[in-house]
């Protein structure tokens, strides 16, 4: 990434935290102040799934032309992916704290969160289970379109076909109801891309990690021949 890219991302985000906290918000029922939870709980979401996406993405390409860098961008993505995931999750917790009365109440949405995050967790545990490389790349890719289709439904359609506390559902207002409202659309829109960026980001440092760490154990190869 371009160094301009990655200072973008720092301000955005510092903007967003700082404008998030202190600007002016819409009163609605139910929710009131803890409407700006949608500054950091809501940008979380829409970057784990750009990320989960991604990864999607380099695992149906390594499916049709097997290659180690695919096979490391697909798992680095998921990674940080995943990592977006328990922040949504964690975010979403103190907001359901302030506003239903606890952290989790078993509702639909971070019922179908919890479980989309342990399919992410499978993946990692099915790539270590595997020595053979060739082979867990290619279980891994599987695998990995099958958690995606299934943490689309889990988080984004069940939760609306049940009755749900979250926002959206069960007599809360949906989020985007605030989307409609230019002072929160100043604030949201660049966490959002803040947050996309910082991600890239995420996986871009973790990419070349991982090659430097395929090349050390080449080394270490060579020298034990």
């Amino acid at each position: 990434m371009k160094t301009w890219i990655k200072i973008l991302g720092v301000l955005l985000l510092f903007y967003a935290h700082i404008a998030g906290l202190l600007m002016e918000v819409p009163r609605l029922n139910i929710v009131n102040e803890t409407i700006r939870a949608t500054y950091f709980h809501v940008p979380m979401w829409f970057g784990m799934v750009f990320l989960f996406l991604m990864s999607l993405y380099y695992s149906i390409l390594y499916l049709r032309k097997p290659s180690l860098e695919l096979d490391i961008k697909a798992e680095s993505f998921a990674h940080a992916g995943l990592a977006f995931g328990i922040l949504g999750i964690l975010t979403g917790m103190i907001w359901a704290n302030y506003t239903w009365g606890s952290p989790w109440h078993g509702d639909p949405k971070q019922n179908g969160a919890a479980i989309a995050t342990l399919v992410y967790l499978a993946y990692f545990v099915l790539r270590g289970s595997i020595d053979n490389m060739e082979q867990k790349a290619r279980l891994s890719a599987v695998y990995n379109i099958f958690a995606f289709a299934a943490m689309i439904p889990l988080i984004f359609i069940i939760p609306r076909l049940t009755d749900s506390l979250h926002p959206g559902n069960g007599g809360n207002p949906g989020f985007n109801m605030y989307d409609l409202d230019s002072r929160m659309r100043l604030v949201l829109y660049p966490a959002i891309m803040g947050w996309f960026i910082i991600g890239y980001w995420m996986v871009s440092l973790r990419i070349k990690l991982s090659k430097q760490l395929d090349i050390l154990l080449d080394l270490e190869d060579e020298k034990l021949k």
